[in-house]
């Protein structure tokens, strides 16, 4: 992976109590349309998830929507978008949305926004993956959930040598350059220890 074509947004199927969480998800999806980055949701029309897909699509982008079959009705799926996939049920959701995606961002959600963002923390933590993580932290949304990674740190039950790619995003003006240089980095890094490794073998020769 060295450059970002389709991200993953994690929000919330509800608009929230703030009006700046629904003007997010608008601008965002203006964001990724305006740098020709194909969104990849929950496949919803309700909520942040509707905004930011319609917001991308009014704006000329991709979408791709995955949602499994149970959720068609629930959460109104958006039969507008470019790419639908409807799975047979989450797991098969979320594993399509990690296949699909150089990168996450979560914006303000409920449970499963967060439970959609801790399992690509944890396949992060495990080295399944180094695609970047953004914390979309509008109006201070995400700084219990960071308090409580530090507090994780502190007690270590994170370990300093665990390499988890999680950012954390102010504004939306953030979070499409911090995710390409976390690309860049990632890929530098690999290929100097793809190096170093190689020089490594070449010396017990």
């Amino acid at each position: 992976m060295s450059k970002l074509e389709r991200i993953c947004v994690y929000c919330g199927s509800g608009p929230g109590r703030k009006p700046v969480y629904k003007q997010t998800a608008e601008a965002l999806g203006a964001a990724l349309a305006a740098a020709d980055i194909g969104l990849v949701y929950g496949g919803g029309s309700l909520g942040l998830m509707g905004t930011v897909a319609s917001s991308v699509l009014r704006h000329g982008g991709h979408v791709t929507g995955i949602i499994p079959e149970f959720l068609t009705e629930r959460e109104r799926m958006l039969r507008d978008v470019q790419e639908l996939i409807v799975t047979s049920d989450m797991h098969e959701r979320k594993k399509a949305m990690f296949d699909k995606s150089d990168g996450f961002i979560a914006l303000p959600g409920g449970i499963g926004t967060l439970e959609e963002t801790v399992e690509m923390l944890t396949w992060s933590q495990l080295g399944r993956h180094n695609k970047p993580i953004v914390l979309a932290n509008i109006d201070d949304f995400w700084r219990p959930f960071c308090d409580l990674i530090d507090h994780m740190r502190e007690e270590l039950f994170i370990r300093s040598e665990l390499q988890v790619n999680l950012l954390i995003a102010d504004t939306i003006d953030e979070i499409l350059p911090m995710m390409r240089y976390a690309i860049e980095a990632g890929a530098t890094r690999g290929a100097a220890e793809e190096e170093a490794a190689e020089k490594e073998t070449m010396s017990r020769m």
